[in-house]
């Protein structure tokens, strides 16, 4: 849903990371500034010049501490998802509407012990492994038609 106030305010370019595991089940984690019971999975703003694989491997490293994935399929195209108008001036400083995501799901070659939220710089403040298709129930209301549309794009990778 877009709002006619931010049409004037640009995506944040990004990438988003579908992690899954050797059951195919889908990492997903609880942000750290958020009250809410919203989980999410692995996500971050594309630096000048980078290429969205290169943010996708960086970005799980920075969030995880592993990086112990391959990248088993890439988005078509790209994803975009709005905020809800009362977030924008409190996230990314009020530059942005939302972000416009590319998204690769990767395969986790590690043990649960390898992954390590409690980072230099940690967004998140638990995670799980969930079902593929709870991850619409589980996330925050303005990104559930987002990870619908992952669901149906990456359904096809799981064995």
């Amino acid at each position: 849903m877009t709002h006619p106030q931010n049409v004037e305010l640009p995506y944040r370019l990004g990438v988003g990371i579908m992690l899954l595991d050797a059951h195919d089940r889908v990492f997903v984690a609880k942000r750290i500034d958020m009250t809410s019971e919203a989980w999410q999975m692995p996500q971050g703003g594309i630096d000048p010049g980078e290429e969205a694989r290169t943010t996708a491997h960086r970005e799980l490293l920075e969030e995880t501490a592993t990086d112990k994935a391959k990248i088993i399929a890439e988005s078509v195209d790209w994803y975009t998802y709005d905020l809800p108008t009362a977030l924008i001036p409190k996230i990314w400083g009020g530059k942005y509407r939302g972000q416009k995501q590319k998204w690769f799901a990767m395969r986790f070659l590690g043990i649960d012990s390898d992954i390590n939220i409690a980072t230099e710089h940690p967004e998140f403040s638990e995670w799980k492994w969930v079902d593929m298709e709870t991850l619409p129930d589980i996330i925050v209301p303005f990104k559930r038609a987002l990870y619908q549309a992952l669901i149906e794009e990456f359904r096809h990778v799981i064995a």
